[in-house]
């Protein structure tokens, strides 16, 4: 064979390889992840290592032929040195420069648990791939399943450089993050019944403070595969966790919470994603009793307790109060008796200025509460029609921070809080605050179904117990207010109220419209919502 034929062959050989090597994944927007299709084309190839994430009991009963078990749980939520885990990665035949894909059952918690360790410990990111849509879409296309054992690999190479302490985040940081919401996004992977309280991993239920519901389960299209990053992105955008923030994902022991932190940081491309592995189990094991909350924004709700020392006597003669409290009651109930420094504003003015809050301003600054305040709006009843109305016209008006407050008169002087007599001490007029002007925020009262337009389509919620007689086109649920509050005027457990939106047909993702007839009863409903953590809550027809 002449040297031009020999050149000719070679070069037939390398185009011949180059065709038969698979088509790798490159980085882009679906980022490190690998079809179902794709797999079945390139399965069996000795450059490709498929692992099986699952937990052991799933991997027995099925999985696809060849993956080798590689289950988070062999190694737990320890810390283990590195050494340790090279062993564990070696014996799984990881070797750098293959084709590593990680699947789990379907809902790819186990796969992007374990997509974060390998990361974590120097495993090359252009050999590492995810199986979009796991087992569930493997066997949706035809995928051969077995319960034989995979053979024990050959031992891998692969050396682990060292944990890659920026990927995680620790208790300290954590916490200190959770009182900076501006500059960090807390992004809860569990379900609602563990955010709200109806179920618990450990002693208590709930979630961690300023946590963002974000479930899992939200991520994926109906057949398990990952839904599209402009998607994902909506929701993000709905939930307010920005692209600029420290974003901190947490669930109950930190495998779900892999979910978000790999779509964020993997499919998004969000720069500053972190997983707090410890997750729940270590806040709710401090010390310290950390708090846990069931509401996602329970500061809208005010007690005695919280009244007696912020808005009391003491705070005040410092000059380190900042606590408006604004009675709604009319003027001769006030007159009979009030909490210690409260200001009278009677709810008819409030309804009387619904389309001029200007005019409210001024009645507000003339009975002395002040717009740099936290105005805690007392009704005597807790949250009924009144005092959630002066919440939202409060809320809408720009007032710093509002809260209701709940106890009634009775209960505040059980516990220790002395309520103002008047025949001891003689009404004097309120010194007005400095004048200050309305600046209403936009988007909280409506006039029409078409003012506003969400990240989601519209859902009307009417409040009132009867519906109106006239209803907006679009989506109208019925949830009577009367329904979330219990008989003493409280809002019902987290985990109730959420029983009841969900089985009207209330969705978590929606631009909720709160309507009645009454404008008292659609601000219950508005309150109520906003209780809950929903994002984008508004009031229409006042």
């Amino acid at each position: 064979m002449s040297i031009l034929s020999k050149a000719r062959f070679l070069m037939w050989v390398a185009a011949s390889v180059l065709v038969a090597l698979p088509s790798w994944a490159a980085p882009g927007p679906r980022g490190p992840l690998v079809s179902a299709e794709w797999l079945r084309e390139n399965h069996g190839r000795p450059e490709v290592l498929v692992l099986d994430a699952s937990p052991p009991p799933l991997h027995a009963k099925e999985h696809i032929p060849g993956a080798v078990a590689a289950s988070v749980m062999s190694y737990g939520m320890r810390e283990m040195p590195a050494a340790a885990m090279e062993r564990i990665f070696q014996a799984w035949g990881l070797n750098a420069g293959r084709k590593v894909v990680l699947y789990d059952q379907g809902e790819p918690i186990w796969a992007t648990r374990l997509y974060f360790d390998l990361e974590r410990h120097g495993f090359p990111l252009e050999d590492l791939f995810v199986l979009d849509g796991g087992l569930a879409k493997w066997k949706a296309i035809g995928g051969a399943v077995t319960k034989e054992p995979t053979p024990a690999p050959a031992p891998g190479t692969f050396r682990v450089s060292g944990p890659k302490e920026e990927m995680r985040v620790r208790l300290p940081e954590f916490l200190a993050a959770s009182s900076d919401t501006r500059s960090n996004a807390l992004v809860e992977a569990l379900n609602p019944e563990w955010h709200f309280g109806e179920s618990a991993f450990f002693d208590r239920g709930g979630h961690i403070p300023y946590g963002i519901l974000l479930p899992s389960i939200d991520l994926y299209n109906a057949d398990r595969t990952f839904k599209s990053p402009e998607e994902i992105r909506r929701m993000l955008d709905y939930l307010g966790v920005k692209p600029q923030q420290q974003v901190l994902t947490y669930c109950g022991g930190g495998v779900a919470a892999a979910v978000p932190w790999f779509a964020m940081k993997h499919l998004l491309g969000y720069p500053k994603v972190r997983l707090y592995v410890e997750s729940e189990m270590e806040w709710l094991r401090d010390d310290r009793g950390l708090p846990f909350w069931t509401y996602g924004a329970p500061y809208l709700t005010r007690q005695t307790a919280w009244l007696k020392t912020w808005g009391g006597p003491m705070m005040r003669q410092f000059g380190i109060s900042n606590v408006s409290i604004v009675d709604v009651r009319p003027a001769d109930a006030f007159a009979f008796g009030h909490l210690p420094f409260a200001l009278n504003v009677p709810a008819e003015e409030f309804r009387r200025h619904l389309s001029s809050p200007e005019r409210l301003a001024e009645i507000l600054a003339k009975a002395g509460v002040k717009a740099s305040d936290e105005a805690v709006v007392v009704s005597g009843a807790g949250l009924d029609k009144d005092s959630a109305l002066a919440f939202l016209l409060l809320e809408r008006l720009g007032q710093r921070r509002v809260s209701v407050f709940l106890d009634s008169q009775e209960k505040s002087m059980q516990a220790g809080l002395a309520l103002a007599d008047p025949k001891k001490t003689p009404a004097s007029p309120p010194k007005p605050a400095a004048a200050w002007a309305a600046s209403p925020r936009e988007g909280v009262l409506i006039g029409s179904p078409g003012e506003t337009r969400g990240a989601y389509p519209k859902v009307f919620v009417a409040s009132g117990k009867e519906l109106p007689a006239r209803v907006p086109e679009g989506k109208v649920v019925h949830v009577p207010y009367t329904e979330l509050l219990d008989a003493d005027g409280s809002p019902k457990a987290a985990k109730d109220i959420w029983k009841i939106l969900v089985k009207a047909g209330v969705p978590r993702y929606a631009e909720l419209v709160s309507f009645s007839d009454d404008p008292g009863e659609a601000a219950v409903g508005y309150f109520v919502l906003r209780l809950m953590g929903f994002p984008d809550v508004k009031v229409m027809g006042m």
